[in-house]
């Protein structure tokens, strides 16, 4: 009689002749990970750059408003009280969005520092793995054929 051949151990024979390396795969998931990490960070620290400037204008700016609200003398005194109310948040205005650029700028300059470093690194990470992988079946095929 004839007998039938067992595809199921012939095919866990060639898939065990080609083995897969997770340390690849692990390797990029850091790398992807850590890249999170920095962005979080960089994203974070304008947050709270950008709180701090919001809040001492906000501040500046009541203490300017309290200086308007005080009973004054001539009625001429509330027109310079306003006038250098309106000055001064002209000034103000002026600081603030100058240091809002500024964090801005950092923010930009910090990203395209991080994504630079992280295809360098992507590219390593994928350059090793192509090149174990290419090690693992060449060996495997030399294996296969020596057989």
């Amino acid at each position: 009689m004839a007998k039938t051949d067992d595809f199921t151990k012939m095919m866990k024979d060639m898939m065990g002749s080609f083995p897969i390396d997770m340390s690849a795969m692990q390797e990029s998931f850091k790398t992807q990970a850590s890249l999170a990490e920095k962005m979080s960070k960089v994203a974070i620290e304008a947050a709270e750059k950008s709180t701090e400037i919001s809040s001492k204008w906000t501040k500046d700016t009541l203490t300017k408003v309290s200086d308007i609200t005080t009973v004054k003398e001539e009625p001429t005194d509330y027109t310079k009280a306003l006038t250098d109310f309106a000055s001064a948040q002209a000034e103000m205005a002026a600081e603030n969005m100058a240091a809002f650029a500024e964090v801005a700028k950092k923010v930009q300059m910090e990203t395209v520092e991080l994504m630079l470093a992280a295809g360098k690194d992507m590219g390593e990470d994928m350059t090793a793995a192509a090149k174990k992988a290419t090690d693992e079946m060449t060996k495997a095929a030399k294996k296969a054929t020596a057989k």
